[in-house]
């Protein structure tokens, strides 16, 4: 269950890692149907008056996204359109109306470049962790393509995926230093990495 404390201030050089988790019984995410809807909710609220969604992973039952913002309100503003945009697309796939989340939103500021590089690792290599670990989650390929890994650029290894080019992006460019520049002078990441915990 998210903390429902007063969150921390956001300044607008520091990017977020943020974690949405879905109620209980409805279907998993990870199917073609459910992943073209987010794709699409995505493309729609991915940047919005000054809310930028970077980076994603969908997992069968919960999101991660690493996004940025200008500040607390404009961040809080940008993720309830994000997350109205995916209810409206998974209940309408699904059928059903009514809440889709479980509770609000958790996330967490990340002020140095070893935690942005930390946070991509972990977002980009969390389905790969679950696969690992036998926990109901498949992948066939180098990357997760349930994430925003096939539009990465800080592989060390060239990554091609077939019919990207087809694809509208659902995620925008970052902007901060840290998710642009700051990151890459620890290294680039590879895609056989697995997120250190998680």
């Amino acid at each position: 269950m998210a903390s429902h404390g007063l969150r921390a201030a956001l300044a607008a050089r520091f990017p977020a890692h943020v974690t949405m988790k879905l109620l209980r019984g409805l279907p998993r995410l990870r199917s073609r149907p459910a992943y073209a809807a987010l794709r699409a909710a995505f493309v729609g609220g991915c940047d919005r008056a000054g809310f930028r969604l970077t980076h994603y992973a969908v997992l069968n039952d919960h999101l991660h996204f690493l996004v940025e913002a200008a500040d607390r309100t404009t961040l809080s503003r940008g993720l309830q359109g994000l997350a109205i945009r995916i209810a409206k697309a998974l209940n309408r796939l699904w059928r059903r109306r009514g809440t889709v989340f479980a509770d609000r939103y958790h996330d967490r500021i990340l002020k140095s470049p070893r935690e942005v590089r930390n946070a991509l690792r972990y977002v980009l290599g969390n389905g790969k962790k679950h696969a690992a670990a036998g926990r109901e989650v498949k992948i066939t390929q180098a990357i997760d393509t349930y994430t925003s890994a096939p539009w990465f650029d800080g592989f060390r290894e060239a990554v091609t995926v077939r019919g990207i080019e087809a694809m509208p992006r659902p995620v925008t460019a970052a902007r901060t230093w840290m998710l642009t520049i700051g990151w890459r002078r620890l290294g680039l990441l590879s895609v056989h990495d697995l997120p250190a915990t998680g």
